[in-house]
């Protein structure tokens, strides 16, 4: 295997496996790049990121420059003499002078397969689109977003359990194998870079508190994956009896999304449905099993765990012995 002298730029735990798995490798890690410490917590104490605690673990030199536009900061990078270096969602923007600063480039791992949701929330866009695979993409960078060309990719099937949070995870460690592989292929010369393909090309914005926001005029199956792609961050919302309600977990009802006049295993009141109630968006209209069933614009969901303001995540169930639901709706 070839041997490479290795710089690593990251910050959140998605990028401490692609680390681990450099620091396993013959590869040598001459340093890391990582955001500087951040206030976190309630006590808003300064707190490393993940890749620095896993730095200091592995005994690594650590740089935190708050920019990289500054030359004293690159002059810093400049002196671990990197082959190359490796960016994993770092969250500083690589001038052009450290992109030409490695003898083999910067290598990038995107959690999407590319060109497909270049951007900012890959893993979260996924999901709300509700593909049915996804992967990643190991990618030399360039000046653009995301459009450098691809060295290799690795798919993955996006299943209607995944959540941001398990996504997240799973990618990661996808990812850190897929990257020794390309550095491999890299550094003997027998990998070559493609250009992305010009079709197929969509954006990843990054994602917004405020679409977190449940509007129970959508079609469920559209609220669903919301509820997915927002755990754990920034969660989907909704509100009831005048106060925000976090919905952690949820699925689509047994059967049909459609209310075709089935009973839907509800129980009796003080769960009584009524029409008019049922043509409400966002009235609850009943318990099926261990959930709240809600009326959506179309079809029905499931409600399976609930977190208020400062509280603890808990069952649909027991929120729902709390309250009387009769003629009760979420969003208001």
């Amino acid at each position: 295997m070839t041997e490479l002298r290795i710089a690593f730029a990251g910050t959140p735990e998605f990028a401490v496996p692609a680390l681990r798995a450099l620091v396993e490798s013959p590869n040598t890690v001459v340093g890391v790049l990582t955001q500087p410490d951040r206030p976190s917590g309630r006590g808003r104490k300064l707190a490393a990121s993940p890749v620095k605690e896993a730095a200091l673990k592995y005994d690594l030199p650590i740089a935190q420059p708050l920019t990289l536009k500054d030359e004293a900061a690159r002059a810093q990078l400049a002196a671990w003499k990197p082959d190359v270096l490796v960016v994993v969602a770092y969250g500083l923007i690589l001038p052009r002078e450290v992109l030409a600063l490695p003898r083999l480039g910067c290598v990038n791992i995107h959690a999407s397969l590319l060109p497909r949701w270049r951007g900012a929330a890959p893993i979260q866009r996924a999901i709300l689109a509700g593909d049915a695979e996804t992967g990643v993409t190991i990618m030399l960078m360039d000046a653009g977003l995301d459009t450098g060309p691809v060295l290799l990719q690795k798919r993955a099937p996006l299943s209607p359990q995944h959540t941001s949070s398990s996504l997240h995870a799973e990618l990661a460690e996808l990812g850190a194998p897929a990257l020794l592989e390309a550095l491999e292929g890299l550094g003997s010369g027998t990998l070559r870079a493609k250009p992305q393909p010009t079709e197929g090309v969509t954006y990843a914005s990054k994602i917004d508190k405020g679409e977190a926001l449940i509007d129970w005029n959508e079609d469920a199956l559209a609220i669903e994956r919301k509820v997915r792609a927002f755990n754990p961050w920034p969660g989907a919302e909704t509100r009831f009896a005048g106060e925000p309600l976090k919905i952690a977990t949820a699925r689509l009802p047994q059967g049909s999304i459609e209310h075709s006049g089935a009973d839907f295993g509800l129980k009796s009141p003080p769960y009584a449905r009524t029409e008019s109630l049922m043509n409400q968006s966002g009235s609850i209209i009943g318990l099926q099993e261990d959930a709240i069933l809600v009326r959506c614009g179309r079809g029905s969901l499931a409600i399976t765990e609930v977190q208020r303001p400062g509280r603890r995540r808990i069952s649909a169930v027991d929120f729902a012995h709390g309250y009387n639901l009769t003629g009760q709706r979420f969003g208001e």
